[in-house]
C-alpha cells in the first residue's frame, strides 16, 4: 500500500488492484505526483492479493457454467474494502459503466474523495457489482486488459481540478468540455513560424476582443469536430451566432491546409480495422 501523509489533504483516492506496479510510477509523476508529495492529494493503492487467505494468494477462479478466462473472486475484494473502509463512492471500472466525462470529473473534484476497483481477467464476480460497489464507470468503448489505465485516467482528470493542484486555477476553467465546448487554439512565440503567423487579434492587446475570438474559435472547433456537444447544449445561442459572424464564421486563424476529420479519411480496403466489441474499461 502506498500513499502520502494526511496533513492538509484535500482529496483522497483509494485504488484496488491486482497489479499495483502498473500504477505506482504513473501516480508519482506530473501534477498528480507533485500534489501527492505536497499532501494536497492522497492516493492509496491496495493490492488485492494482500487480502487473500490461501498460500497461492489467489484472486481469481474459473466461472460457473464454463467459458473462457477467469473471474475475480468476491472474497479478497470484499475483505480489502471492509478492512480499509475507503472513501465512497466506490466505482468499479468496467465495460458496463456510465461514461466518465468532464462533468463527472468536476462533480468528484468537489467532494472529499472516492475509490476505484480495477477490473481484470474476464471480469468480477457479479456479487461485487450488486452488493459492494456504488457505481460502475467506463472510459470509452474499447477493450483493455484491466482497469489500471482507466484508474489513472480518472484520478488524473479529477485531481487536476482540486484546488491547489494546478498552478493557475483559471487553466481548468478554459479547457475542453468546460461549458460543453472544445478548447480554443493556443499559440506561443515565435509570432511567425515557417510562414504561419499567429492571428493578429491575439497580439492586439484588446483583451475583450481576444476573449470573443477565443469563444468563437471554441464554437467553430466544436461544430467541426464534436457537433454532438453543441446539440447537447441546445444548439447555438444568438450570441454564439453573432460571434461566428464577427470573426468570419470563426475562420480567423492560422492559414494552412483544412482540417481533415477522421470520418473524412478514406482508408484503403486492406487497412480497414476489424470490428471491435463495444466493451470498455
Amino acid at each position: 500500500m502506498t500513499g502520502t501523509g494526511d496533513t492538509g489533504v484535500v482529496m483522497e483516492i483509494h485504488v484496488f488492484t491486482v497489479l499495483p506496479q502498473i500504477l505506482d510510477q504513473a501516480l508519482d509523476g506530473g501534477l498528480l505526483g507533485r500534489a501527492r508529495r505536497e499532501s494536497v492529494v492522497r492516493v492509496v493503492v491496495h493490492e488485492l492479493r494482500d487480502h487473500t487467505t490461501d498460500r497461492h494468494r489467489s484472486v481469481d477462479d474459473s466461472p460457473f457454467g464454463g467459458g473462457a478466462g477467469m473471474v475475480l473472486a468476491p472474497e479478497p475484494i470484499f475483505r480489502a474494502v471492509e478492512k480499509t473502509s475507503p472513501p465512497r463512492p466506490l466505482f468499479l471500472l468496467g465495460p458496463g459503466g456510465r461514461r466518465f466525462d468532464q462533468a463527472l470529473a468536476v462533480e468528484l473534484a468537489a467532494g472529499r474523495g472516492f475509490s476505484l476497483l480495477c477490473g481484470r481477467y474476464e471480469g468480477v464476480d457479479e456479487r461485487v457489482r450488486e452488493h459492494l460497489v456504488d457505481d460502475e464507470l467506463s472510459i470509452g468503448d474499447y477493450v483493455l486488459a484491466g482497469g489500471e489505465a482507466a484508474a489513472f485516467v480518472v484520478a488524473e482528470a479529477v485531481t487536476r481540478l482540486v484546488p491547489g493542484v494546478m498552478g493557475n486555477e483559471a487553466s481548468a476553467v478554459d479547457e475542453s468540455f468546460t461549458g460543453g465546448l472544445l478548447e480554443y487554439p493556443h499559440y506561443t512565440r515565435p509570432a511567425e513560424f515557417r510562414g504561419w503567423a499567429v492571428p493578429e487579434v491575439l497580439r492586439s492587446g484588446d483583451h475583450a476582443k481576444v476573449a470573443r475570438w477565443r469563444r468563437a474559435q471554441a464554437l467553430r472547433r466544436t461544430l467541426e469536430r464534436r457537433p454532438d456537444l453543441v446539440e447537447a447544449r441546445g444548439g447555438l445561442s444568438a450570441d454564439d451566432e453573432r460571434l461566428l459572424i464577427e470573426f468570419g464564421a470563426a475562420r480567423d486563424t492560422v492559414e494552412g491546409p483544412p482540417v481533415v476529420m477522421p470520418s473524412e479519411v478514406a482508408y484503403p480496403e486492406t487497412s480497414r480495422r476489424p470490428p471491435q466489441e463495444p466493451n470498455a474499461l
